[in-house]
């Protein structure tokens, strides 16, 4: 059977479109054991108080996230999720994790609105930015993405990976959590890595 030209563009046209989805939706929850390889490592962005490297917390788990305070739903959802998780922990554990926010829209993210956001979920949150260049380097660093989807204006949205790091107090990952992972299932893996 021989395709018509037209028929053949549409099925590559849907192909191409479905591989697209799936590579930007990226792995589940159900992929928490994932190996981190060789991704990760220390860097220096920018809070409202300065410089901020993982360096800065020697005797702390990590909590990294990529995102931007303009997103609409899973990044306030992800850090509402983490919020819940460490209210689970005992005070002791809860306070061997700093939780970092790592914006990818530093046009709209000032080190000052970053820290106003982040304070809305938990005052111990840190909020960083950095240049476009800083930032596409720790993107790169992580294997993480992101792509501004249109710069017109100052509407626009942000399409981002929605991997949670859980990185060691040696300043490696450890492991993988996603955006659509319960409270419940943050709270145990920081409790099996501290």
């Amino acid at each position: 059977m021989k395709l018509k030209p037209v028929t053949l563009f549409a099925m590559l046209a849907v192909l191409a479109i479905a591989g697209t989805l799936l590579a930007l939706q990226g792995p589940s929850s159900k992929d928490t054991k994932q190996s981190p390889d060789k991704l990760g490592g220390d860097f220096v962005l920018y809070s409202k108080a300065g410089p901020v490297s993982l360096s800065d917390y020697p005797d702390k788990l990590k909590l990294m996230f990529f995102g931007y305070t303009h997103c609409p739903d899973v990044c306030p959802l992800t850090l509402a999720n983490v919020k819940v998780a460490l209210k689970q922990l005992p005070d002791n554990l809860r306070d061997q994790v700093q939780v970092i926010f790592v914006s990818v829209d530093p046009m709209r993210d000032t080190p000052d609105h970053l820290s106003q956001y982040v304070q809305f979920f938990d005052p111990s949150f840190v909020g960083v930015t950095g240049s476009k260049e800083e930032i596409d380097q720790v993107v790169r660093q992580y294997g993480a993405f992101y792509r501004i989807e249109s710069s017109e204006g100052s509407d626009y949205t942000v399409s981002h990976s929605a991997r949670l790091y859980l990185i060691g107090k040696d300043n490696e990952i450890k492991q993988y959590l996603y955006h659509d992972s319960q409270s419940e299932e943050i709270a145990e893996a920081i409790k099996e890595l501290l």
